[in-house]
């Protein structure tokens, strides 16, 4: 039986737990718990939204726009953090293997998206060898419209600073700004099908749910 994402991430916190400094990984305890624990879900993307047309650039050239994608049926969006992020290194796998091939199957897109420039967001799909779309929301616009962004907090920031690290240059785009990991289904007519959004970036949604309601949609639109 194929383990979950959340044995997955659990398994990362595990080693963390195992070899990480204990203060460094209380900061990413406490930083992920802030995030849940002042998460506002009113604010957040949620069935039944209309979404505005968008064109994000695909890394491997092109742009994804709401029209391409929802021309032929449903879409799914995945926001992740950025190329390097750990969990999304296990996540956007795992979505590969327990998502993309069924949803291929039923023509149904599926585009990864983070803020980090094209140029460096390319690295993750490279890297395992993607074979859907991966594209950048500049400027964070899409994840801002869809209420999804969060900014690191003071002890967060100042370990970072303290090791000379700077998600804004990681990222290319200047700001402390990320999305949460969130999965949103458009159905052909550009309105939101599903949301989840996840303010605990070690927690995320699984394939299942997602393939549920993509088949869902397949079957309404069949009536």
């Amino acid at each position: 039986m194929s383990k979950t994402l959340k044995d997955l991430l659990g398994a990362l916190h595990a080693e963390r737990v195992a070899t990480w400094d204990p203060k460094a990984l209380q900061v990413n305890i406490d930083q992920r718990q802030t995030l849940v624990d002042t998460a506002d879900p009113s604010a957040w993307v949620k069935a039944g939204d209309k979404v505005p047309d968008f064109s994000l650039p695909e890394v491997d050239g092109g742009e994804v726009t709401l029209e391409s994608l929802t021309a032929k049926g449903p879409a799914v969006l995945i926001f992740f953090r950025f190329a390097g992020c750990p969990a999304c290194n296990i996540a956007l796998p795992y979505y590969a293997t327990n998502l993309w091939p069924q949803l291929k199957a039923l023509g149904v897109g599926l585009v990864a998206v983070s803020p980090q420039v094209p140029e460096r967001l390319v690295e993750i799909k490279r890297r395992h060898g993607f074979e859907f779309q991966v594209a950048s929301d500049l400027g964070n616009a899409l994840g801002r419209h869809f209420g999804i962004l969060y900014e690191a907090d003071a002890a967060s920031k100042a370990a970072a600073m303290a090791k000379g690290s700077f998600i804004g240059d990681t990222t290319g785009t200047g700001t402390w700004e990320l999305p949460q990991p969130t999965v949103v289904i458009l159905d052909r007519d550009g309105v939101v099908a599903f949301a989840d959004v996840s303010p605990d970036w070690l927690v995320r949604t699984e394939a299942e749910p997602i393939l549920a309601a993509v088949r869902e949609l397949a079957l309404v639109a069949a009536e």
